[in-house]
């Protein structure tokens, strides 16, 4: 197996991923990752590379597929996009019907190559590779419980501490093995796990990381969303249940369950933001849900305006709706350039300031004159926020409303979203007029939780109708240890 246990220099890039800032001084919410598997294709490696360039927004950071032919694994990870880290000739090299896959951007472990994943092992039980999107709250007390037991890790990365538990297991055999790893872990993940002759697929007890399973021909292949689904022209089938572990080898498809359901909480952010809008969760289509948002947004703050216009991509179904509900006519009054891109140069300070300007910009001749609504889902800093107002001014805007398609972001996320602590969250210290002053807006108003649930369209229920809603409320599914309370995931 080669040897990848290689720590690259910090880039100004990984310093600023690592702070939940984006390349361009933006303080956008980060994803942790996506993961995509597939057994019983002649053509997994391809089928993952599709899989994966379709969850590229979900981490950007790093790359990696894992392939095996039952007997060997063949399998290659590294810095960058899909596109980047991978060609026909390294996926021919990839041989096997079975592979897992993943795009990463840390939330728990450096920017480096050793965190890549797949996460690839030698054990005595021959090799084993993980892939996962998610984190686990409580990685570290159960790494330094294993590091006692003389235990030596290879990576940052709290996914490891699974591997260590499946090889430390006293169980006969792998598959209870495996389930007993899982019974260990707290926080939210689903999870890829392949050894040579097995792929296993897991939930947490909360659902809270989305996770999927489909078929394309008699193959089975598994998604972080459904978009991936219809890049590679796979039907989709459902939903991974919380606490549930399905493992495929020769004989096909067995159900199991690592843990009871617990309170369910699908994360209210994966609605709101990081999904594309062409997935499904739970049945739910993306685009239409935050077209609704918009909708009940516009009836609990109406304002007069000429023209709405979303903040791309995530705002633009929002931003329809709100148009569609007000009558006020939609535009496209800002742009994103899609070709910012990657970058290794570390611009001044200066430069960083026009960060905005770089990723957006305001179509003056739809904005100019024009009392505007700007629709976005999530202030986390405010700095964002004030930029783009300030650039919808500098076009000639005459007034700028803020409309907000989320709660306020008042508190830290544990489950795999990288957020700053709470102290740096602005809702977390001020007042939605505070917030407006902040931002430089005339208006300023946030979804509220009732309004936002009413959207998705979430069954009724208690407890958030089954979302996770803590980063608004504080209410967390799971029990937080201290050293998740401290590190702000």
């Amino acid at each position: 197996m080669p040897d990848e246990r290689i720590i690259l220099p910090r880039t100004w890039e990984g310093n600023y991923y690592n702070e939940g800032i984006d390349k361009l001084g933006l303080d956008k919410l980060k994803e942790e990752c996506g993961v995509f598997g597939v057994i019983g294709h002649p053509e997994a490696s391809a089928l993952s590379f599709f899989g994966l360039h379709a969850l590229q927004h979900r981490g950007e950071e790093s790359a990696g597929i894992c392939t095996t032919d039952g007997e060997k694994f063949y399998y290659h990870r590294d810095m960058g996009l899909v596109k980047e880290v991978f060609d026909n000739d390294r996926l021919d090299s990839l041989q096997g019907t079975t592979a897992i896959g993943h795009v990463r951007y840390s939330t728990s472990g450096e920017s480096q190559l050793q965190n890549a994943q797949p996460l690839v092992f030698k054990y005595r039980g021959g090799d084993i590779a993980i892939a996962t999107n998610g984190n686990i709250v409580n990685a570290a007390e159960i790494r330094a419980e294993l590091e006692e037991q003389g235990s030596i890790f290879q990576t940052t990365s709290d996914t490891e501490v699974v591997i260590h538990l499946i090889a430390r297991s006293r169980q006969d055999n792998i598959v209870e093995a495996v389930k007993e790893a899982l019974q260990r872990i707290v926080g939210g993940f689903a999870f890829l796990i392949m050894v040579n002759d097995k792929l296993f697929v897991a939930q947490d007890p909360n659902g809270l990381r989305p996770l999927v399973i489909g078929k394309i021909g008699d193959a089975y292949v598994f998604a972080s969303e459904t978009c991936a689904f219809e890049t590679v022209g796979a039907t989709y089938l459902r939903d991974i249940s919380p606490g549930e572990m399905l493992v495929f080898d020769s004989s096909g498809m067995r159900e199991y369950r690592f843990a009871p359901m617990e309170r369910r909480a699908m994360c209210a952010m994966e609605f709101i933001y990081f999904s594309r809008p062409d997935s499904d969760m739970d049945n739910i289509n993306l685009h239409s849900a935050r077209k609704r948002m918009g909708k009940q947004l516009a009836m609990e703050a109406f304002v007069d305006a000429d023209v709405v216009t979303g903040v791309p991509d995530s705002s633009i179904s929002a931003a329809i709706g709100y148009a569609e509900q007000t009558g006020i006519p939609y535009e496209l009054g800002l742009i994103k350039n899609k070709y910012t891109g990657r970058t290794f140069i570390q611009p001044s300070q200066e430069m960083r300031e026009r960060g905005v300007k770089m990723k957006l910009s305001a179509v003056r001749k739809v904005i100019e004159g024009k009392r505007v609504v700007m629709i976005d889902d999530s202030i986390v800093r405010g700095t964002t926020s004030l930029r783009i107002v300030n650039l919808l001014r500098e076009a000639g805007a005459k007034e700028v409303h803020v409309r907000i398609t989320s709660p306020p972001y008042m508190n830290p996320c544990y489950y795999g979203i990288d957020t700053p602590s709470k102290e740096e969250l602005i809702a977390s210290s001020k007042s939605v007029e505070q917030i407006r002053q902040k931002i430089n807006a005339d208006s300023l108003h946030f979804l509220s939780k009732e309004g936002l649930l009413e959207a998705i369209g979430r069954p009724a229920g208690e407890y958030n109708r089954g979302m996770c809603m803590g980063c608004f409320d504080g209410d967390y599914p799971t029990k937080l240890n201290e050293q998740a309370a401290g590190c702000g995931c």
